[in-house]
């Protein structure tokens, strides 16, 4: 009988949490893994809503970069095919980005610093897709991870 109680118990708190946007507490898991996750979201399907905002359009394979927050703005796309993999990649001049996804399958380092200097703010997010609508600096440069 117990068992029957905690599994309702489990299912009922499953189907108040929406199953493509995942939200990690700040302070109960590693940095990288304190931001919105939304896996395995198809490049046709609507983009969900999360807190009130629009997740940005981007697709699979793809690291994409708003140039303001809420992912509005301008937006860059970067994928694996033309970003040499762990090496530092800077944006251009003037081309700040205040929100990110990451669909690239890999882990993506922000950086604060346009050179990829560890002395300013860094951010490493998962690569199965990561929504992050407010970085909490201006990013200027991103590392692509290898697996």
């Amino acid at each position: 009988m117990r068992t029957t109680v905690l599994a309702l118990a489990a299912l009922a708190v499953t189907a108040l949490v929406p199953p493509a946007v995942a939200m990690v507490p700040a302070g109960t898991a590693p940095k990288s893994a304190a931001v919105p996750k939304a896996a395995g979201v198809p490049k046709s399907a609507a983009a969900p809503k999360s807190a009130g905002v629009a997740l940005g359009s981007c697709g699979a394979g793809q690291l994409c970069l708003w140039r303001k927050p809420d992912f509005t703005g301008a937006r860059q796309i970067h994928e694996l095919s033309s970003v040499d993999i762990e090496s530092c990649v800077p944006l251009p001049a003037g081309g700040e980005a205040q929100s990110l996804a990451n669909r690239t399958g890999r882990p993506v380092t922000t950086y604060q610093s346009a050179e990829c200097a560890e002395t300013a703010e860094f951010e490493t997010y998962p690569g199965g897709g990561t929504w992050t609508p407010r970085s909490p600096y201006q990013v200027r440069a991103f590392k692509i991870w290898e697996n």
